[in-house]
């Protein structure tokens, strides 16, 4: 019995690469990014510098296999780094969790000669990239999208748009998913398209909520020319690569949620700790107590929930889809609510940019639309239950 508690123990814990993992990338986060985030905000300013530091901490490629320059690492260490670099600045981790979602599906479907030529560079974040699925007229509905392929000798002519691309203008590569053959999914394929393709081009910087420190535009194709030897998988395989990426990257925005909610909590606590009212600091009031007990709570049973799913995707258990899915559904929209609370808790001066609440709170928002709205996440979980009925 004694035994069974430990081995049960030990599955809540984590080892000591992964604690050192967490500890190098708050470090990088605390010195690189926090002191910079309010700014970049305010500014609408995309440090790609910056971001192209973590490349030699090995974040360009944390799960893309050692031979092209990734460091081989598994989905709970992914989670590990989004949540502590999202502590510092969610817009930062989301744009560096994207990056690593285009890089893995180049590294799974892409040709020996395809991943030679691009994941160094990708890996290394001498080149950044930017994942393109969604357009105006598809977003959950995926397998509608319109941006159509058509092959002309060794190269393909892409015509359409995509929307809400996160680093567009700025991303040296895009992987983009486009239609070459009949409706739905089985005619969707998955092109690496570079920023310098005859065609390419790129819409206004949308003006959004949070993130405003990530530019956000439309990626717009017009008779653009992409060699063929471009193409994963080949024709057909571009729905499969989509559906495949899903299960992670719902993993990492979580993680980027996850993030952002502690460093709002952490900043209520300290405020509370300092706020004073009617003669002391309002940390002795019982109700608060019960709200900050309640944060405290729901963000470590985000943490569990996540951890636990990120798990069971790196031992590609039968049920990881759908632990994927409860864990973006549960993460996003508790995480958002904590960092609601921790704004509540401010009081006027929550509403201030200075203070970095009101920043936390447009920057998780997004969170429960992205990687599939929620509501698509509650469609996934109920057909699990419903199919192993």
């Amino acid at each position: 019995m004694d035994a069974a508690l430990d081995a049960t123990a030990n599955q809540f814990e984590l080892n000591p690469d992964q604690r050192a993992i967490q500890e190098m990338t708050a470090g990088f986060a605390a010195d690189r990014v926090a002191p910079y985030a309010l700014d970049w905000d305010r500014e609408r300013f995309f440090p790609s510098a910056v971001i192209r530091e973590t490349g030699a901490l090995g974040f360009g490629g944390i799960y893309i296999r050692e031979d092209v320059g990734g460091s081989g690492l598994g989905r709970l260490d992914a989670v590990l780094i989004f949540e502590a670099l999202a502590a510092a600045c969610p817009g930062f981790s989301s744009m560096i969790s994207i990056h690593n979602m285009a890089a893995w599906m180049v590294d799974l479907f892409g040709s020996d000669e395809q991943r030679q030529r691009f994941l160094p560079k990708m890996t290394s974040m001498e080149w950044l990239a930017s994942y393109c699925l969604t357009e105006p007229g598809s977003g959950s509905d995926a397998a509608a999208l319109r941006t159509r392929a058509v092959k002309d000798g060794d190269e393909y002519i892409l015509n359409g748009a995509k929307q809400f691309i996160s680093g567009a203008g700025d991303s040296d590569l895009y992987v983009v998913m486009v239609r070459t053959g009949e409706d739905g999914p089985k005619g969707i394929s998955t092109f690496v398209v570079p920023k310098d393709a005859p065609g390419l081009s790129f819409g206004p910087s949308e003006s959004k909520m949070g993130w405003h420190m990530q530019p956000t535009r439309q990626v717009i194709l017009e008779d653009c020319r992409v060699p063929a030897a471009n193409l994963l998988s080949g024709e057909g395989a571009g729905f499969g690569i989509a559906m495949a990426g899903l299960d992670g990257g719902r993993l990492n925005i979580a993680a980027c949620s996850l993030g952002g909610a502690q460093a709002a909590l952490d900043k209520a606590l300290a405020y509370a700790g300092e706020r004073q009212a009617f003669g002391r600091t309002i940390d002795q009031f019982q109700a608060l107590q019960f709200k900050l007990a309640d944060m405290e709570t729901d963000l470590q049973a985000s943490r569990v929930l996540l951890y636990a799913a990120a798990a069971k995707l790196d031992r590609k258990a039968p049920d990881a889809s759908k632990w994927s899915a409860m864990a973006k559904r549960f993460v996003t929209d508790t995480c958002f609510d904590i960092a609601n609370d921790a704004l509540q808790i401010h009081g006027g001066y929550g509403y201030l940019h200075e203070y970095g609440v009101e920043k936390l709170v447009r920057d998780l928002r997004v969170h429960q639309i992205l990687e599939g709205t929620n509501e698509i996440m509650r469609v996934i979980i109920a057909r699990h239950l419903i199919g192993r009925n």
